[in-house]
């Protein structure tokens, strides 16, 4: 997510419930895009356009949102960008879904680009409903379905802090982006540190944190920060983000990731390097292959998140909007909606509420 968004500005005023107005009798076909009211029986078009499909979990909300389009009624269009921040392929699917005429869009932001070619849909009357990723601004979207990932980046931190015991942290930060700022990356690095007990001064950019001192989580201790390196969130990304943390500093003994395939990356380079039995991998996202990782004890712990939930949530809030029904509102205290996050680790620490991977597999990306 973008650069200046507030993970937990309380709205001035919660979203109205209030129906979608009736539109003049000389609209189009109840069927038509815009602002047409749809009939109880009548067909709604939705578009549902990912960050990418070469991720797993973007595939379980193409996946829960078929599903559901079949009991709501609903004509889906999938789209996707071609890698994680591919603005352009999201643009050009978001003027599509206007020429189309749907209904609705719900839609994982690859960035800030974006924006304009929503505002456009909006105006065309069509409901937009980010996934996952809040936009900056957070109402550049009608509302967002996602997981808290500050809170989720908090839950694996006081984990982290709580197996330290104590121990000094040597820590390599493996994020996101490096060239762009998403408040997804923000929210997930800086809840981690938070829960480590490290104050980050700078909330508008990871890496603002100082390189040394104290953590204050857990039992306390010294920390270095081994550096920042960027992983795309991808498998390779987090291989070579390794290798080059491993480079700098010998020493680490643990390894943030911003997602799992980024974690296992790290975990290839450092078993590459002997190392894999002496560092503390921790991550976010919950899935399935990520459950596996825990169980395996390749990851110490996740922070699951639902993002199969996600998509059916916005496929149903966007198919009741279309025939005249209520909005949906955010979560009190948020700008968007939570759909919820678990600690997920088979290490379970003392004052910390956790599945175990055989508990977390039964519900892994909300299956």
């Amino acid at each position: 997510m973008p650069l200046h968004m507030t993970r937990r500005t309380k709205l001035a005023a919660a979203a109205s419930f209030a129906a979608i107005a009736a539109l003049s009798l000389s609209a189009c076909s109840s069927t038509g895009g815009g602002g047409a009211t749809a009939g109880p029986n009548d067909e709604v078009g939705v578009t549902l356009i990912v960050k990418t499909t070469t991720n797993p979990y973007f595939v379980s909300m193409e996946d829960a949102a078929q599903a559901d389009a079949k009991k709501a009624n609903v004509k889906l269009t999938l789209a996707a960008g071609k890698k994680d921040g591919d603005t352009d392929s999201q643009i050009q699917a978001i003027e599509n879904a206007i020429s189309r005429g749907d209904k609705g869009i719900l839609i994982t932001p690859n960035g800030s680009a974006v924006n304009n070619e929503i505002a456009k849909a909006r105006k065309a009357g069509l409901y937009v409903i980010a996934l996952d990723t809040v936009p900056d601004p957070a109402d550049s979207v009608d509302i967002t379905f996602a997981t808290d990932n500050f809170a989720a980046g908090e839950l694996i931190g006081k984990w982290t802090a709580a197996k330290l015991d104590g121990k000094k942290a040597t820590i390599a930060m493996l994020d996101l982006f490096s060239d762009q700022i998403v408040s997804v990356d923000l929210n997930r690095d800086q809840g981690f540190l938070k829960g480590l007990g490290i104050a980050v001064p700078d909330k508008s950019k990871n890496g603002s944190e100082a390189k040394s001192g104290s953590y204050t989580g857990g039992k306390g201790g010294e920390y270095t920060i081994a550096g920042h390196q960027a992983t795309q969130g991808a498998e390779d990304g987090g291989r070579s983000a390794m290798e080059t943390l491993l480079s700098k500093n010998p020493d680490i003994n643990v390894v943030y990731t911003i997602n799992e395939p980024a974690a296992y990356g790290a975990y290839q380079a450092l078993k590459a390097a002997g190392k894999e039995k002496d560092v503390t991998i921790v991550s976010i996202d919950g899935g399935c292959t990520g459950v596996g990782y825990v169980k395996d004890g390749i990851i110490g712990a996740t922070a699951q998140q639902y993002p199969s939930k996600m998509a059916s949530l916005g496929m149903e809030a966007i198919a009741k909007i279309a025939r005249g029904g209520e909005k949906p509102k955010t979560t009190d205290g948020l700008d968007f909606f939570s759909t919820g996050q678990k600690l997920v680790t088979d290490q379970a620490q003392t004052g910390l509420e956790s599945l175990t991977s055989a508990d977390a597999a039964g519900t892994c990306w909300g299956k």
